[in-house]
Protein backbone atom coordinates (compact mmCIF):
# COMPACT_ATOMS: atom_id res chain seq x y z
CA UNK A 1 0.00 0.00 0.00
CA UNK A 2 2.52 2.20 0.49
CA UNK A 3 4.19 2.23 -2.93
CA UNK A 4 0.85 3.34 -4.42
CA UNK A 5 1.28 6.78 -3.61
CA UNK A 6 4.49 6.91 -5.93
CA UNK A 7 2.85 5.01 -8.68
CA UNK A 8 -0.19 7.71 -8.80
CA UNK A 9 2.52 10.02 -8.64
CA UNK A 10 4.25 8.52 -11.46
CA UNK A 11 1.37 8.25 -13.61
CA UNK A 12 0.63 12.16 -12.87
CA UNK A 13 4.09 12.97 -14.23
CA UNK A 14 3.15 10.89 -17.62
CA UNK A 15 -0.05 12.50 -17.82
CA UNK A 16 1.30 16.07 -17.40
CA UNK A 17 3.95 15.41 -20.24
CA UNK A 18 1.31 13.41 -22.48
CA UNK A 19 -0.87 17.55 -21.99
CA UNK A 20 2.62 19.23 -22.67
CA UNK A 21 3.46 16.96 -26.22
CA UNK A 22 -0.55 17.83 -26.83
CA UNK A 23 -0.08 21.44 -26.22
CA UNK A 24 3.11 21.34 -28.53
CA UNK A 25 1.56 19.47 -31.33
CA UNK A 26 -1.18 22.43 -31.35
CA UNK A 27 0.70 24.91 -31.11
CA UNK A 28 1.89 23.54 -34.27
CA UNK A 29 -0.88 22.75 -35.55
CA UNK A 30 -2.25 26.88 -35.44
CA UNK A 31 1.23 27.99 -36.62
CA UNK A 32 0.89 26.02 -39.62
CA UNK A 33 -2.81 27.02 -39.79
CA UNK A 34 -1.68 30.65 -39.61
CA UNK A 35 1.20 30.24 -42.44
CA UNK A 36 -0.91 28.70 -44.85
CA UNK A 37 -3.58 31.52 -44.44
CA UNK A 38 -0.89 33.68 -45.14
CA UNK A 39 0.47 32.14 -48.30
CA UNK A 40 -2.98 31.20 -49.85
CA UNK A 41 -3.87 35.02 -48.94
CA UNK A 42 -0.84 35.50 -51.56
CA UNK A 43 -1.39 33.15 -54.26
CA UNK A 44 -4.82 34.55 -54.30
CA UNK A 45 -3.55 38.27 -54.82
CA UNK A 46 -1.24 36.63 -57.67
CA UNK A 47 -4.14 34.70 -58.97
CA UNK A 48 -5.94 38.46 -59.58
CA UNK A 49 -2.92 40.16 -61.21
CA UNK A 50 -2.78 37.07 -63.27
CA UNK A 51 -6.04 37.77 -64.39
CA UNK A 52 -5.42 40.55 -64.86
CA UNK A 53 -2.46 39.70 -67.40
CA UNK A 54 -4.93 37.62 -69.35
CA UNK A 55 -7.34 40.46 -69.81
CA UNK A 56 -5.06 42.62 -70.79
CA UNK A 57 -3.93 39.79 -73.22
CA UNK A 58 -7.21 39.32 -74.55
CA UNK A 59 -7.83 42.84 -74.98
CA UNK A 60 -4.47 42.47 -77.19
CA UNK A 61 -6.01 39.34 -78.88
CA UNK A 62 -9.30 41.59 -79.96
CA UNK A 63 -7.28 43.92 -81.46
CA UNK A 64 -5.37 42.23 -83.52
CA UNK A 65 -8.08 40.14 -84.76
CA UNK A 66 -9.83 43.20 -85.72
CA UNK A 67 -7.10 44.69 -87.61
CA UNK A 68 -6.41 41.38 -89.31
CA UNK A 69 -10.26 41.06 -90.29
CA UNK A 70 -10.32 44.26 -92.27
CA UNK A 71 -7.64 43.06 -94.72
CA UNK A 72 -7.65 38.98 -94.69
CA UNK A 73 -10.32 37.01 -96.56
CA UNK A 74 -13.25 35.39 -94.46
CA UNK A 75 -11.48 31.82 -95.13
CA UNK A 76 -7.86 33.32 -93.47
CA UNK A 77 -9.84 34.69 -91.16
CA UNK A 78 -11.68 31.72 -89.80
CA UNK A 79 -8.64 30.07 -89.95
CA UNK A 80 -7.04 32.30 -87.86
CA UNK A 81 -9.96 32.21 -85.53
CA UNK A 82 -10.01 28.26 -85.20
CA UNK A 83 -6.01 28.42 -84.52
CA UNK A 84 -6.48 30.73 -81.71
CA UNK A 85 -9.52 29.01 -80.11
CA UNK A 86 -7.73 25.50 -80.75
CA UNK A 87 -4.25 26.78 -79.00
CA UNK A 88 -6.00 27.42 -75.85
CA UNK A 89 -7.98 23.86 -75.47
CA UNK A 90 -4.78 22.07 -76.51
CA UNK A 91 -2.60 23.35 -73.99
CA UNK A 92 -5.47 23.00 -71.35
CA UNK A 93 -5.88 19.66 -72.42
CA UNK A 94 -1.91 19.03 -71.84
CA UNK A 95 -1.86 20.61 -68.62
CA UNK A 96 -5.37 18.88 -67.17
CA UNK A 97 -3.82 15.44 -67.90
CA UNK A 98 -0.10 16.24 -66.39
CA UNK A 99 -1.89 17.37 -63.45
CA UNK A 100 -3.77 14.03 -63.22
CA UNK A 101 -1.00 12.03 -64.22
CA UNK A 102 1.16 13.59 -61.54
CA UNK A 103 -1.68 12.58 -58.67
CA UNK A 104 -1.67 8.92 -60.16
CA UNK A 105 1.88 8.95 -59.86
CA UNK A 106 1.72 10.54 -56.24
CA UNK A 107 -0.49 8.36 -55.12
CA UNK A 108 1.18 4.96 -56.17
CA UNK A 109 4.12 6.37 -54.89
CA UNK A 110 2.23 6.80 -51.61
CA UNK A 111 1.27 3.08 -51.53
CA UNK A 112 2.29 1.25 -48.58
CA UNK A 113 3.72 -2.19 -48.25
CA UNK A 114 0.53 -3.41 -46.89
CA UNK A 115 -1.56 -1.72 -49.75
CA UNK A 116 -4.83 -3.88 -51.49
CA UNK A 117 -3.25 -5.60 -54.83
CA UNK A 118 -6.88 -4.25 -56.46
CA UNK A 119 -5.69 -0.85 -55.47
CA UNK A 120 -2.54 -0.73 -57.12
CA UNK A 121 -3.86 -2.21 -60.05
CA UNK A 122 -6.58 0.40 -60.44
CA UNK A 123 -3.91 2.88 -60.00
CA UNK A 124 -1.49 1.60 -62.89
CA UNK A 125 -4.03 1.00 -65.29
CA UNK A 126 -4.97 4.83 -64.41
CA UNK A 127 -1.35 5.99 -65.07
CA UNK A 128 -1.03 3.87 -68.11
CA UNK A 129 -4.10 5.63 -69.78
CA UNK A 130 -3.45 9.13 -68.78
CA UNK A 131 0.18 8.46 -70.20
CA UNK A 132 -1.31 7.42 -73.41
CA UNK A 133 -3.45 10.23 -73.49
CA UNK A 134 -0.80 12.77 -72.74
CA UNK A 135 1.35 11.12 -75.76
CA UNK A 136 -1.55 11.48 -78.16
CA UNK A 137 -2.05 15.28 -76.23
CA UNK A 138 1.76 16.03 -77.23
CA UNK A 139 0.94 15.44 -80.62
CA UNK A 140 -2.22 17.93 -81.04
CA UNK A 141 0.06 20.40 -79.67
CA UNK A 142 2.61 19.56 -82.68
CA UNK A 143 -0.10 19.70 -84.75
CA UNK A 144 -1.36 23.34 -83.74
CA UNK A 145 2.19 23.77 -83.74
CA UNK A 146 2.38 23.29 -87.46
CA UNK A 147 -0.67 25.13 -87.84
CA UNK A 148 0.74 28.15 -86.12
CA UNK A 149 3.77 28.60 -88.43
CA UNK A 150 1.18 28.65 -91.51
CA UNK A 151 -0.99 31.31 -89.62
CA UNK A 152 1.96 33.18 -88.83
CA UNK A 153 2.99 33.28 -92.13
CA UNK A 154 -0.40 34.53 -93.30
CA UNK A 155 -0.66 37.31 -91.03
CA UNK A 156 3.02 38.79 -91.75
CA UNK A 157 1.48 38.89 -94.96
CA UNK A 158 -1.23 41.38 -93.93
CA UNK A 159 0.33 43.13 -90.87
CA UNK A 160 2.44 45.82 -90.74
CA UNK A 161 5.86 44.87 -88.08
CA UNK A 162 4.33 46.57 -85.05
CA UNK A 163 0.97 44.97 -85.22
CA UNK A 164 2.68 41.35 -86.48
CA UNK A 165 5.16 42.00 -82.96
CA UNK A 166 1.92 42.36 -81.30
CA UNK A 167 0.06 38.84 -82.71
CA UNK A 168 3.68 37.28 -81.93
CA UNK A 169 3.33 38.71 -78.40
CA UNK A 170 -0.15 37.54 -77.44
CA UNK A 171 0.26 33.83 -78.86
CA UNK A 172 3.22 33.85 -76.59
CA UNK A 173 1.96 35.21 -73.65
CA UNK A 174 -1.48 33.59 -74.62
CA UNK A 175 -0.24 30.01 -73.68
CA UNK A 176 2.23 31.07 -71.06
CA UNK A 177 -0.73 32.60 -68.87
CA UNK A 178 -2.35 29.71 -69.25
CA UNK A 179 0.12 27.25 -67.74
CA UNK A 180 0.53 30.00 -64.57
CA UNK A 181 -3.38 30.00 -64.22
CA UNK A 182 -3.76 26.03 -64.16
CA UNK A 183 -0.49 26.13 -61.74
CA UNK A 184 -1.70 29.01 -59.30
CA UNK A 185 -5.25 26.95 -59.24
CA UNK A 186 -3.61 23.55 -58.72
CA UNK A 187 -1.38 25.22 -55.79
CA UNK A 188 -4.78 27.16 -54.71
CA UNK A 189 -6.55 23.81 -54.45
CA UNK A 190 -4.09 21.88 -52.62
CA UNK A 191 -3.45 24.91 -49.82
CA UNK A 192 -7.17 24.83 -49.06
CA UNK A 193 -7.18 21.04 -48.91
CA UNK A 194 -4.19 21.41 -46.28
CA UNK A 195 -5.74 23.95 -44.57
CA UNK A 196 -9.33 22.14 -44.14
CA UNK A 197 -7.28 19.01 -42.87
CA UNK A 198 -5.56 21.30 -40.29
CA UNK A 199 -8.78 22.75 -39.76
CA UNK A 200 -10.20 19.14 -38.49
CA UNK A 201 -7.66 17.95 -36.87
CA UNK A 202 -7.88 21.00 -34.36
CA UNK A 203 -11.79 20.95 -34.44
CA UNK A 204 -12.11 24.34 -35.92
CA UNK A 205 -14.59 25.00 -38.35
CA UNK A 206 -14.19 25.49 -42.04
CA UNK A 207 -13.98 29.14 -43.41
CA UNK A 208 -14.94 28.43 -47.02
CA UNK A 209 -11.30 30.08 -48.08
Amino acid sequence: MKELPEVAEGSSEEEEEEEEVDRELVEKKLQLVESLSRKLAVLREAQRGLQEDISANGALGEEVAAQLQALCTPGEFDKYRLFVGDLDKVVNLLLSLSGRLARVENALSGLGPHAAAEDELALREKQRLLAAQLEDAKELREHVGRREEAVGAMVARYLPPEQLQDYRHFVKMKSALTAEQRELEEKIKLGQEQLRCLRESLGQAPTGH
